[in-house]
């Protein structure tokens, strides 16, 4: 358990720093105004009827950061400061998530997998660590037969769902962004200086992605270690 807690440990310790720096990012780039004077909001309104998407509803939420496209009742949500602002971020970050809209819209393969998996992953990933450790617990003791190891292995299962989920989250996101990128550049939306803002911005933005994904293989393969080391 000690190698377990400082592999925890130590995903945490880069997820903050990415994060960190994320925000940076964003508070950064968030001084770098538009010059087409176009808000985060129209940004996103503009995006969509490009795209022939008149059904998506563009609207503003609180907090930092909690921006997401919502398929069950297609609404762009911006946060407060990105549906309001005119800055190289609020583009980007509108623009990114119009850009799962598109995805939506056109029935891009990665999101309706991670979609079919929200419902399994929702249920699974708060319980997969403690089956495992309760299938490891009755090994270890020899209680119920060898049903412990199965208990264990049901948990790795119910704990890879979670990690697929992360892997197949990764090329919805890049994809998303490079999206928003291209639509951004194409049309004009952006400045040279402006583009490479919101590039630099959405790419921190795809690392903390990445970071969660690989926190959740490393997870997986402790555990899995744990339980098929320890029925040799």
């Amino acid at each position: 358990m000690f190698g377990y807690y400082i592999l925890i440990g130590a995903i945490a310790l880069v997820s903050w720093l990415v994060s960190n720096k994320l925000k940076q990012k964003f508070a950064f780039y968030s001084k770098r105004q538009l010059q087409n004077g176009m808000s985060g909001r129209e940004i996103a309104e503009k995006m969509l009827a490009d795209n022939g998407i008149y059904d998506v509803e563009v609207i503003s939420v609180k907090g930092q950061l909690t921006d997401h496209y919502n398929p069950k009742n297609k609404t762009v949500n911006l946060s407060e400061a990105v549906y309001n602002q005119r800055n190289a971020a609020a583009a980007a970050v509108a623009a990114h998530e119009v850009g799962h809209a598109v995805q939506h819209a056109t029935a891009y393969g990665a999101l309706q997998m991670r979609s079919q998996l929200v419902p399994i992953v929702s249920i699974t990933s708060s319980m997969s660590q403690w089956i495992v450790i309760g299938g490891l617990v009755l090994m270890f003791s020899g209680a119920l037969g060898g049903s412990g190891f199965y208990i264990a292995v049901a948990g790795l299962i119910m704990m890879g769902f979670a990690t697929l989920f992360s892997f197949i989250t990764l090329p919805v996101e890049y994809d998303a962004s490079n999206r928003a990128l291209r639509w951004l550049k194409n049309k004009n939306m952006v400045n040279q200086q402006e583009y490479e803002g919101a590039e630099d911005a959405l790419k921190w933005a795809a690392r903390t992605y990445l970071v969660a994904a690989i926190g959740a293989l490393a997870s997986l393969l402790y555990w899995a270690l744990q339980v098929f080391g320890g029925r040799d």
